[in-house]
């Protein structure tokens, strides 16, 4: 009797409430790239919805595997689809959300072919296909080397990746943003990563209707957690090797350039502002880096060493807008 061939490439859908035919449209995606059924697993990891979307998953009965499991949060979510994965690579989709086909079938090829670790790709808020497809053939870089020349983009459905490079690696369970730190750290532990620059990923915003009580609890619990973020990350690359801690050390200005800007826009408070900026010096994380990251960071690094810039930020920044995951 053959051993059963394992698949290439799990696909881990992440489920929390959505609109039922968005979860559809979503595996439907899926379905229709050109991986056979033995080449694909689909896991439905549902994070305690209110109603179960079992009964919606009837045409994919006999080719996904559906989990239910209390409602622990995005992260812990994300744990069980890999702890349950046996492709070869792992790709994350959110459930409100699609792979754009004739882009992601691009991603197929490398990873069929060139043998990554990662290969990373854009997203878009439209449906229109790429254009010229074919005429992008990136050359690998380790994960050190991208993130030391580019502004990495946390969103773990932002890239599919070998499963054998996490090791014991998982999101965070206790966080919002839990991606921001996930995927760090596992760009670090690649040899070949590819990045595609054109979107396979089809990024739904959504608009949400909450109380002003309530935005500003959950704008606060952001706030806290990616401060959480940026001190674990700054912790980490303190232990690794010289070339990945210029790496990760990108990632924390980065971050903390985004923490401050959030601030800026969510509380319109100087005194707050004041107040997180004396707590991230005394980390040795503020004032920022003065580095050439990007023509906004070089701005924004600026203008937050005076009093009169942060004055001028205060009033000029645009209010963060509200959607699926600011």
């Amino acid at each position: 009797m053959k051993n059963k061939q394992l698949p290439l490439v799990s696909f881990v859908v992440t489920f929390h409430n959505e609109d039922f035919s968005l979860l559809r449209e979503c595996l439907e995606s899926i379905a229709s790239l050109s991986l056979s059924k033995d080449e694909r697993e689909i896991i439905v990891v549902d994070d305690g919805s209110d109603i179960s979307p079992v009964n919606e998953l009837d045409a994919y009965a006999d080719e996904l595997i559906y989990v239910r499991q209390p409602n622990r949060g995005l992260g812990a979510a994300r744990n069980t689809g890999i702890a349950i994965a046996t492709g070869a690579y792992i790709q994350f989709v959110d459930s409100d959300d699609f792979l754009l086909t004739t882009a992601y079938e691009k991603c197929l090829d490398i990873v069929r072919f060139n043998n990554p670790d990662i290969v990373m790709f854009n997203f878009s808020h439209n449906e229109t296909p790429a254009k010229d497809i074919e005429a992008f053939n990136p050359e690998p870089v380790t994960g050190a080397e991208y993130m030391r020349n580019n502004s990495l983009r946390g969103k773990a459905w932002a890239y599919v990746f070998r499963r054998d490079i996490l090791h014991n690696l998982r999101f965070p369970d206790d966080i919002v943003h839990e991606d921001e730190e996930f995927t760090p750290q596992l760009v670090l532990r690649s040899e070949r990563l590819y990045h595609l620059d054109i979107p396979a990923y089809f990024y739904r915003r959504q608009v949400g209707v909450s109380s002003r009580k309530e935005d500003k609890r959950q704008s606060l619990k952001r706030l806290d957690d990616t401060l959480t973020v940026i001190r674990r990350l700054h912790r980490r690359a303190d232990t690794l090797p010289y070339e990945e801690r210029q790496a990760m050390s990108r990632k924390v200005a980065q971050l903390t350039m985004d923490y401050l800007h959030d601030i800026i826009v969510s509380t319109r408070s100087s005194h707050f502002l004041n107040e997180r900026m004396k707590e991230l010096e005394s980390e040795g994380l503020f004032p920022l880096p003065e580095k050439s990251y990007t023509k906004r960071y070089m701005l924004f690094s600026r203008m937050m060493k005076s009093s009169a810039g942060r004055r001028l930020l205060l009033l000029t920044l645009p209010m963060v807008s509200k959607g699926k995951r600011v």
